[in-house]
């Protein structure tokens, strides 16, 4: 994956992100303990954490102001967030730089590039699916997203929610959309 598949999955995300309404920012996510509003706050914060990470190369470096979605435009803070993420991955040799992060370690920007392109595009899935639009987000793209981010999910980083950066694999139907294929390798139930 590259900045150009990030902005993909950016913008993806975002046509789903504009169509939430303030009556939902209370609404159940497929990621159990968030609601919608605790997924915009990660949506906005995890793309200013990872644009950090490579403009410094330490996760250790970032901090920020958390964000309420609730007050104010969320939408324009997601594309500031996820404006200077990509930018982050755009600058040269982003892919080859090794950055250091929480729980992985260290890693060539290429691999965080692909975990951040696949957080951008699930968690509009994880959107979507709480907000009752439909899921079939991209599936041309879905598949290329699975496809990348397969060899980086180690079962080591398989768990219970709030305790390891993926759920268990959830078995879906064959014939099910791409992308509800990448929720489901991911954890979620579609």
């Amino acid at each position: 994956m590259n900045a150009d598949d990030l902005q993909r999955a950016v913008a993806t995300t975002r046509t789903v992100l504009a169509a939430v309404r303030p009556a939902q920012l209370d609404n159940q996510t497929p990621c159990g303990s968030w609601t919608v509003c605790d997924l915009i706050i990660h949506m906005i914060d995890a793309p200013i954490f990872t644009a950090v990470v490579m403009e410094t190369g330490d996760w250790a470096n970032h901090s920020y102001d958390p964000i309420d979605p609730a007050v104010g435009d969320y939408l324009a803070r997601y594309d500031a967030a996820t404006s200077r993420l990509v930018a982050a991955f755009r600058t040269e040799g982003a892919g080859s730089k090794m950055v250091k992060m929480p729980v992985v370690g260290p890693l060539p920007g290429a691999s965080l590039n692909t975990a951040a392109t696949c957080d951008a595009f699930v968690h509009g899935w994880d959107l979507a699916k709480a907000t009752g639009v439909p899921t079939d987000l991209d599936p041309e793209f879905a598949t290329a997203v699975l496809y990348a981010i397969r060899p980086l999910v180690t079962e080591e980083m398989r768990g219970s929610e709030g305790k390891a950066l993926f759920g268990l694999e959830v078995k879906v139907p064959l014939d099910a959309s791409p992308a509800d294929k990448l929720a489901g390798f991911l954890g979620r139930r579609p």
